[in-house]
């Protein structure tokens, strides 16, 4: 078991890992030449090392945002991160999620190989999260550790097959071709987005062609964009918090020096996820021909989030802002309510609604971007505040599944479970 524990959670769920080899293996099927190999399946893991490098950074600058923030306006509530579940999840029942994501892998080949469904997930760690939500479901029911890794290995391979497809006909129209696909388990929130844009606003109006006044151009620039977007948001929330929280925080830096600095590091943070995704990108879809050719035809690598954010790097920003907006929202009802009060996590919102904005804005320019990314906002306050109490019924607290696809995956099967059990007792 510890061996498959190293092989599950090691290098099945490190998306460089999996992604290199899938590389290897299309340029050996392409009979490549040795040092092609060699070169194409380092720059794909190296490109996604520099997207993870990225990522992390990413993270850091907006995990410190989120602590001002909290502190700032005393938010207690539920936090909506995938990776704080499934750590939770590892530590009661670790070996049963680890099957369920080995199953589940293996199903998806044979869903692409032998269905419609062409569509290899290659976003590793989400199918190590989407293995944790349904142990956590299966478990709820009161299922055993053998049907759980049984019907979640299945339920898993479809899943992993059927949701880039649900997004692919908006992820046609974000890159202008069909050689990748979504691989985040937040495909219907993308494909609503891209359907909300293209009823709200038009494409040529895109936010990459914005007519900004002089004096606002430099937003055209990403990286200008981001960093004073960021800014503004840090001292925002450095300003709520006051000057004691935030010097605690930032390690004794200036409290008014801090928020600079971290809005700058998640400018950087965003240049280097799209470095990493321009650099493997060159690479895997060239060996991705030799799966789709010789194992797989016509297969599809779906992909992480970020790989559509050079399509409209303007957009993800744009995204994100509105994004957040209707998390805040959902915040301030939920509070006002006296319900479980979801918090938007900055982390999440950020790539979530960012790859919203860049759906919404393919198919309904700047307005589809606004709209689409709202909606999305609103969706994954929403959900995670309806799975929440299933979770906490076996004893999983404090956090919840953001994630679109999960949600709706979740709820289902609880609720079809209960169906069922209701039917048969």
């Amino acid at each position: 078991m510890e061996i498959l524990k190293v092989i599950v959670f090691d290098l099945l769920a490190s998306a460089p890992i999996l992604v290199g080899v899938i590389a290897l293996t299309g340029l050996i099927l392409q009979k490549e030449s040795v040092d092609k190999i060699i070169s194409g399946t380092l720059k794909t893991i190296v490109g996604f090392l520099v997207f993870g490098v990225g990522s992390a950074a990413a993270v850091t600058a907006l995990d410190s945002f989120q602590e001002l923030f909290a502190k700032g306006f005393g938010l207690k509530g539920v936090l909506p991160l995938a990776e704080a579940v499934t750590a939770l999840a590892q530590q009661q029942f670790g070996t049963t999620v680890s099957l369920v994501m080995l199953i589940g892998f293996l199903c998806n080949l044979l869903v692409a190989k032998f269905t419609p469904l062409k569509y290899i997930f290659l976003t590793g760690q989400h199918n190590l999260y989407l293995a944790a939500l349904l142990t956590i479901m299966f478990k709820a029911l009161g299922l055993g550790n053998t049907a759980i890794i049984i019907f979640g290995g299945i339920i898993l391979g479809f899943c992993a097959a059927l949701f880039p497809a649900i997004a692919q006909p908006y992820m046609r129209k974000v890159t202008g071709d069909d050689e990748l696909a979504m691989g985040h388990y937040v495909t219907i929130g993308y494909a609503l987005s891209g359907w909300i844009g293209s009823k709200v606003g038009k494409p040529e109006d895109s936010t990459e062609n914005l007519n900004l006044p002089k004096w606002l151009t430099m937003f055209k620039d990403y990286v200008v964009g981001v960093s004073i977007t960021m800014i503004i948001f840090f001292y925002i929330a450095a300003i709520a918090a006051g000057k004691e929280s935030v010097e605690v925080l930032s390690g004794g830096v200036n409290w008014l020096v801090y928020p600079l600095f971290q809005g700058l590091s998640f400018a950087a943070a965003l240049y280097v996820i799209i470095t990493g995704v321009r650099l493997f990108l060159g690479e895997i879809v060239s060996a991705f021909v030799g799966i789709s050719e010789k194992l797989i035809p016509n297969a599809k690598p779906a992909l992480d989030c970020p790989v559509v954010f050079p399509f409209a790097p303007t957009a993800t920003v744009i995204g994100f802002l509105s994004a957040y907006v209707g998390g805040l929202l959902c915040m301030v009802i939920m509070g006002a309510l006296g319900s479980i009060v979801i918090i938007p996590v900055a982390v999440p919102y950020f790539f979530i609604g960012a790859t919203a904005g860049v759906f919404g804005n393919a198919t309904g320019g700047w307005k589809g971007c606004i709209a689409g990314s709202f909606v999305v906002g609103i969706l994954i306050a929403v959900g995670p505040a309806l799975i929440y109490p299933i979770m906490e019924n076996i004893g999983l607290t404090g956090t919840s599944f953001p994630e679109t696809d999960f949600n709706v995956v979740g709820l289902l099967i609880y609720y079809v479970g209960e169906f069922l059990k209701g039917i048969f007792n």
